[in-house]
């Protein structure tokens, strides 16, 4: 077996330990006893770990049972764990919070397996599907967007790519923030304060890896033209100056005819669908610049469009119009009561992702790929218990098997015409592609504020169109949810549980997992 290199693990515990005042007790060293240390970054994949491992590795998962692995912060004793670990497990295509892959990547021994699995599941003959959103708002989706890896700066999947609002020019105030899963804000832009250029405009930065998105919501104080400076760069190591990656100016018509805007009557108008601020990364005309990148029928590759700035006015309608929620979290937008124009964030919580959806194991045959890159890894590293490993991964796949033929078999029980998911996470992709379910999910702009009546007509409408007799909730996120609660109990409709990136103390495994979805899919709708 590979064994724990000593000093540089000794070096790094001894930094977390120094600025832990009173910590040595709870952060000490954890005892060897002869088993392969595995960390994961979730529970499901820790469950999978200990299938292939069994008694012979001791398997800790960094986010915490019922957490959140997309807002998840690493804790010092993650950290710990880390450093003590012979192989590290991790999802990654952006489902985990940066911050957490970052800790992975900084404190992981260079020699020891640091294995992203839905990036190397393929090599297995997982199903990889891309992140197409449905676009069911009535304004534009405006976020921001990072293209490309930037291998040619030397950037990793932890470096960062940093956009900032450099100034403003309006009627009233912006702000820019994201709603992260427990209802928490977290501002990136706000022009209340203005914008600090000594600090290098620190209050004003949204920060995001390599070839990343994220949703957000634009909230603005009065109507009328507003022009927002913005300039972006990539930091590819903390030791690396950052590298300019240019600067623009983004034009928005909010609550007035964006067709008269001065000097730019004959720009071109986003006023539908999903579009970013975006700054590409790698070679070719776009390196090195911000421009918009706008999908403006949700169609995925095949509608994607490319503006510049400068020839282009982002519409904010009237009916974007809402008011400033009692919530005190969210006093940067006004007072509690007062009109503002807002783009919604549309995606309920903190959603950094890619071009792929991440949420792989929703399909069982993706998990039994999984496990697959699990007993190689631990093969590879502890190659006197191969035998064990390979032995332990057969009956588990063999388990796996009897799991997808019971999901699929339960699912297709449901009448094809009732096969709808309303639901409030957008985690459930494979298992529609893999099943035949019709995913018809449920956004709302701000999960921890009472929504406005035209989100909550929608959200009626979308029920009764589709007819669908229940609607779903993860367990994690029911005391989030009210608003789709509500709706559901009003029109008679049950709300039922479904399990996406996380266990409970009702069910603690893969499997469990997997058969608990299939039936209550299969009892609400069916």
């Amino acid at each position: 077996m590979r064994r724990r290199s000593g000093t540089r693990r000794f070096a790094a515990l001894a930094v977390v330990l120094a600025v832990t005042a009173g910590g040595c007790d709870r952060l000490a060293t954890p005892p060897d006893d002869g088993r392969v240390s595995v960390v994961t970054t979730t529970g499901i994949l820790a469950d999978l770990a200990r299938q292939v491992g069994g008694e012979l590795v001791d398997v800790e998962s960094l986010v915490p049972e019922g957490g959140d692995p997309h807002s998840h912060e690493p804790t010092l004793r993650d950290v710990r764990d880390i450093v003590y670990a012979d192989a590290a497990f991790s999802n990654y295509l952006m489902l985990e919070e940066q911050n957490l892959i970052r800790a992975l990547d900084a404190n992981l021994p260079e020699d020891v397996p640091n294995v992203p699995l839905a990036e190397r599941a393929a090599r297995y003959a997982a199903e990889i599907i891309p992140l197409v959103e449905n676009v069911n708002l009535d304004t534009i989706w405006l976020g921001l967007r990072v293209r490309g890896t930037g291998a040619e700066l030397g950037a990793t999947r932890s470096s960062e790519v940093r956009l900032k609002a450099t100034g403003l020019e309006g009627p009233g105030e912006l702000v820019g923030y994201l709603t992260e899963t427990f209802g928490e804000p977290a501002v990136f832009f706000d022009s209340s304060d203005g914008f600090d250029a000594g600090d290098g405009y620190a209050d004003d930065t949204a920060t995001l890896p390599p070839d990343a998105h994220t949703h957000m919501s634009w909230a603005f104080t009065e109507p009328g033209i507003y022009r927002l400076d913005m300039t972006a760069e990539a930091v590819p190591t903390p030791q690396d100056r950052p590298v300019p990656l240019g600067e623009t100016t983004v034009t928005f018509a909010v609550g007035v005819d964006p067709h008269t805007v001065p000097g730019m009557t004959h720009a071109h108008v986003l006023d539908a669908g999903h579009a970013d601020i975006a700054v590409g990364l790698d070679g070719g005309e776009r390196a090195g610049g911000l421009y918009l990148f706008a999908d403006p029928e949700g169609g995925g590759h095949a509608h994607q469009e490319v503006h510049s700035p400068a020839e282009t006015v982002i519409e904010v309608p009237n009916k974007a119009i809402t008011e400033v929620p009692g919530d005190p979290r969210f006093r940067m937008l006004g007072r509690a009561g007062e009109e503002i124009h807002q783009l919604p964030q549309a995606v309920l919580g903190r959603h950094v992702h890619g071009e792929i959806d991440p949420h792989l194991w929703q399909n069982v045959r993706n998990a039994m790929a999984y496990v697959k890159i699990i007993r190689d890894t631990l093969t590879e590293i502890d190659p006197a218990n191969a035998a064990t490993y390979r032995a332990n991964a057969s009956d588990y796949l063999r388990e796996l098997e009897n799991l997808e033929t019971y999901v699929a078999a339960t699912i297709a029980e449901i009448p094809a015409s009732r096969r709808y998911l309303v639901t409030t996470h957008d985690a459930f992709g494979y298992l529609g592609e893999a099943y035949g379910l019709d995913i018809a999910g449920f956004v709302t702009p701000n999960p921890a504020t009472e929504p406005s009546m035209a989100e909550r007509r929608r959200l009626g409408e979308a029920i009764d169109n589709l007819s669908v007799p229940a609607v779903f909730l993860e367990p994690n996120l029911r005391s989030r949810s009210n608003t789709l609660t509500q709706i559901a109990e009003e029109r008679g409709v049950a709300v039922c549980p479904i399990y996406g990136d996380a266990f409970d103390e009702e069910v603690t495994s893969y499997v469990a997992m997997m058969r608990a979805n299939a039936d209550s899919l299969r009892d609400c709708l069916g």
